[in-house]
């Protein structure tokens, strides 16, 4: 008889799905092919008010697992499921509470202080052992944030793209995929184009809070086209003929664009403070790993445009670099550590 395994998942109250949902069929995916019965169990986490939250937790932790063997918690705050056989595959705690808070929070009062003590407490109670039988983490930021601020160290396992068909045709604009957000800093980008003299167009693809104050902000560059959401087919079409893709979120978790991009063979321009693209990105090698300054920025920008033999030699560097990034490793590691 085949081990039943629970891929535990968080879903959104407004029943939006995005790189979230692609983890968790990916990491299903792969466990299933190595012959484990795998299912997604989602949970939906109201992030809206802090009482939804701790009525999130409280869901969480008075959810039955009993009929399987083995659990996989994932996102925030999945991890405080009760399950005998549990490990974490941490993608992150809410960030809110945790490294975003001063940014989000200029001026907390005692309530909020209270609140983000409170949610770091019983994220660190919930993911100690023996709540938590081993921990992972999609890449080193979320290791490092969780060594800072709940004294846990974890195992780092990157996750692969679930996409498939990545080719590489021309090297023709700025490609800019994902959402439109504030901590994506998409904002650096369009800025830095006020910098670039070259006639180099920018595609932003996506959607998000943020979109319109964005489009004020490219308002009269011609050179600037928002293209809203697209398929997947459209995103590998849009990497296959772009000249460069910019990344510069802050202190990103993990980041699928950065791997979508170099299997597409495109060099990666990123911050020094954007997380996980900047460790993943070899500055000079396979992109730029520069401060997020929209100047420095422009000059990644035009020093690829002017020389496009070397966004090819980057692009290339940049998908020899990820080759070894699969779910298939992933999913062997975790099954060793359930036991199985």
């Amino acid at each position: 008889m085949r081990n039943k395994i629970a891929v535990l998942a968080t879903g959104s109250s407004s029943g939006e799905t995005g790189g979230a949902e692609r983890f968790y069929g990916g990491l299903r995916n792969s466990l299933a092919d190595r012959g484990v019965d795998a299912d997604i169990v989602t949970v939906v986490s109201d992030e809206s008010s802090f009482e939804a939250i701790e009525e999130t937790y409280l869901r969480f932790y008075d959810l039955d697992m009993s009929e399987f063997d083995g659990v996989i918690s994932t996102k925030a705050p999945a991890y405080l499921v009760r399950h005998p056989n549990h490990v974490c595959y941490l993608q992150h705690t809410m960030r809110v509470f945790y490294d975003m808070f001063d940014l989000e929070f200029p001026r907390p009062d005692s309530g909020l202080q209270a609140q983000r003590a409170l949610i770091q407490q019983l994220d660190t109670a919930a993911l100690q052992c023996p709540r938590t039988r081993s921990r992972f983490v999609i890449g080193k930021q979320v290791r490092d944030r969780l060594r800072e601020y709940n004294g846990l160290d974890a195992e780092v396992l990157y996750q692969a793209s679930n996409m498939t068909g990545f080719a590489c045709r021309d090297y023709d604009y700025i490609f800019m995929p994902g959402r439109l957000h504030r901590w994506k800093r998409v904002s650096l980008v369009i800025e830095a184009m006020r910098y670039v003299g070259t006639p180099v167009r920018l595609i932003i693809s996506g959607c998000g809070e943020d979109e319109n104050v964005l489009r004020k902000m490219a308002n009269g560059d011609t050179r600037i086209a928002f293209v809203g959401r697209v398929t997947d087919e459209q995103l590998l079409s849009l990497y296959a003929d772009a000249l460069v893709v910019p990344f510069v979120p802050i202190r990103e978790d993990f980041g699928l664009v950065t791997l979508e991009a170099f299997r597409s063979h495109k060099p990666v321009i990123t911050c020094r403070d954007s997380g996980e693209p900047a460790n993943i990105v070899k500055d000079g090698i396979s992109g730029y790993v520069c401060d997020p300054d929209p100047v420095k920025i422009a000059q990644c920008i035009e020093e690829l445009y002017k020389n496009p033999g070397k966004a090819v030699t980057m692009g290339r560097a940049g998908a020899e670099s990820i080759a070894d990034i699969t779910w298939d490793k992933v999913a062997a590691r975790l099954i060793t550590a359930l036991g199985y």
